[in-house]
């Protein structure tokens, strides 16, 4: 059985980490770089940096993060936010980073997922979706950092990206993201059935009990969390030995 990963995410606005709750809120938190070394001791299995200025004047200052992180921590490390072009990928690999997240560019220009795939391979390639339930009861696919609902059906969606060559899904409850009121499980397991691909889970981890929730409830392939290493509610180590004593495979 192949090990569960666990994932912090790590947000980044003008070179500093930060966090929200439901996308809003946003408070600063500390230097990014010493977070990832520190979770990375820790036994986190990859590391996620979102730029949630996603504009191209803050680009810089994501290279040389990335590079320093890259130089640092010797896991897998993600990088996603503002990423419009084929030339935003390269830059961010080169820089160090392993796999590239993209999100509303894949919406407005599915090419470039298969582009993106066939230049520097399905692995570097994870497509982040943000989703929210509508009142009918569907999920919606939504982008511009949850403000523009694009009218696309979250499945129909997800089986899109794997179709054009996304390697994995990072999939975000906008309705848990920030309430530390556990992984949005339905819509998980919804687009676990509809793919072969790996899901991340993102949005709503508040407790021990929610890791373990998630992988016993629905089939993703990682959990991602952010305040709950942030602010040490929980280290990486506690989460990885309770999965551990629930027969839960990680890697220790």
């Amino acid at each position: 059985m192949v090990a569960k990963r666990i994932i912090p995410c790590l947000d980044i606005r003008d070179g500093q980490l930060v966090k929200g709750v439901n996308f809003v809120g946003i408070k600063e938190i500390g230097d990014p770089v010493e977070y990832a070394i520190k979770y990375h001791k820790e036994g986190a299995d990859e590391i996620t940096f979102l730029d949630i200025n996603a504009v191209n004047e803050g680009r810089t200052i994501l290279l040389d993060l990335v590079s320093e992180a890259a130089k640092n921590i010797f896991v897998p490390v993600t990088v996603g936010g503002g990423i419009r072009t084929v030339d935003d990928i390269k830059d961010l690999l080169r820089a160090g980073a392993d796999k590239v997240s993209i999100s509303s560019a894949a919406v407005k220009n599915p090419k470039i997922i298969s582009e993106a795939a066939s230049i520097f391979g399905k692995q570097s390639v994870v497509i982040a979706i943000d989703a929210k339930k509508l009142s009918d009861g569907r999920y919606k696919v939504f982008i511009n950092g949850g403000r523009v609902n694009t009218g696309l059906d979250l499945v129909d969606w997800a089986k899109r990206v794997e179709e054009l060559g996304a390697g994995e899904i990072l999939l975000t409850s906008m309705d848990a993201d920030g309430t530390k009121n556990g992984f949005d499980i339905p819509m998980l397991q919804a687009v676990c059935n509809a793919v072969n691909i790996p899901i991340i889970a993102s949005g709503g981890c508040g407790k021990l009990e929610d890791f373990v929730e998630v992988f016993e409830q629905t089939t993703v392939d990682a959990a991602l969390a952010a305040s709950i290493f942030h602010y040490e509610d929980l280290s990486i180590k506690q989460v990885k030995q309770e999965l551990n004593k629930r027969n839960i495979p990680v890697r220790v």
